[in-house]
């Protein structure tokens, strides 16, 4: 089932009572939707898909018009999450920056997405406040949901790029919640967009709780969403979840993933498509039953699947769908 704006709020406001996580993945073509869709559905876990600028520009194909890549991911999302009977799926926009405000609001007013995440973290304050202020007002209407952030986190994740960290400040924080009214608030605070390893990180559960805190005491609690997330271990799912986290955002993981199983197949089956030394070329004939773009895409699309049915249970959300009374 594909979710609404109300659907996926009410998503977040179990994920929050209950002290659980839902998995936000970044997809950008059918195979990452199809697997991580079911994954979704076998473990009965609600789920998020996100689409960044990048990867709508990619869905749109020679043109590049992001607009078209959109509704191409919007359309496999819908129709995909249409089939599932345990759980829901909505879809997410990924760090739209400012310069793609009229993107953000050409989805919310042709109802491609659920929710929208407007990133101005990288203005001071006042003006990230001013600019989320203008998405809130558009997406409410649509019952769509706005995902904020102050503070920036380290790495790169397709076209946001910070070589600094920035941890968020818990008064910025409460600040931006009250006079935002976004519905989710993503707060740096020490995870590292890209590839990382947890081990090395200095992931402040402390402040994650400080700010969780401050919020509910001034009656603006919101599920805080973690970026960056890739390559946590365990037990920091877990505490960062206990902390107030209800949005834990995967990227890179997936595209590891994918490509591990990949080209595994094709180190073991190579001779399908390569002449082997041994043999002539004139004697050699491809194997179309090992070369099928079937046969390998789907190595891929089953890692997918493996690895979010793994992240769901580490977070807790297993059996824990809205659909399920």
């Amino acid at each position: 089932m594909f979710y609404t704006g109300n659907e996926m709020k009410a998503v977040f406001e179990k994920a929050k009572k209950n002290r659980f996580g839902i998995i936000a993945s970044n997809v950008v073509f059918d195979t990452q939707v199809r697997s991580l869709v079911w994954g979704y559905d076998h473990q009965k876990s609600d789920g998020l898909l996100q689409m960044s600028a990048g990867a709508c520009k990619y869905a749109a194909g020679e043109s590049k018009d992001i607009k078209i890549g959109a509704q191409v991911i919007s359309s496999l999302t819908k129709i995909l999450g249409s089939q599932t009977k345990n759980s829901g799926v909505g879809l997410h926009i990924d760090h739209a920056t400012p310069d793609y405000f009229d993107f953000v609001v050409f989805c919310i007013e042709n109802g491609l997405v659920s929710s929208v995440m407007i990133d101005a973290s990288k203005e001071k304050l006042a003006e990230n406040i001013r600019i989320t202020q203008e998405v809130v007002a558009v997406a409410h209407k649509y019952n769509v949901l706005v995902e904020g952030e102050i503070g920036h986190i380290k790495g790169s994740e397709d076209e946001i790029v910070s070589d600094t960290e920035l941890y968020t400040k818990p008064e910025e924080a409460l600040e931006y919640v009250v006079k935002t009214n976004v519905d989710l608030f993503a707060a740096s605070v020490g995870t590292n967009h890209g590839v990382s390893k947890g081990a090395d990180l200095h992931l402040r559960i402390d402040l994650i709780d400080e700010i969780d805190k401050l919020l509910i005491k001034n009656n603006v609690e919101r599920g805080i969403v973690l970026h960056g997330a890739s390559g946590l271990t365990l037990q920091q799912h877990l505490d960062a979840v206990k902390a107030g986290v209800v949005k834990i955002n995967k990227d890179t993981q997936y595209q590891m993933d994918m490509a591990t199983a990949v080209q595994a197949f094709w180190e073991k089956e190579k001779d399908a498509i390569v002449c082997p030394t041994n043999i002539s070329l004139d004697a050699y004939v491809p194997d179309k039953g090992r070369f099928d773009p079937r046969k390998w895409l789907v190595k891929g699309e089953n890692a997918m699947t493996k690895s979010v049915e793994e992240m769901i249970q580490m977070v807790g959300s297993q059996n824990q769908s809205i659909m399920i009374k």
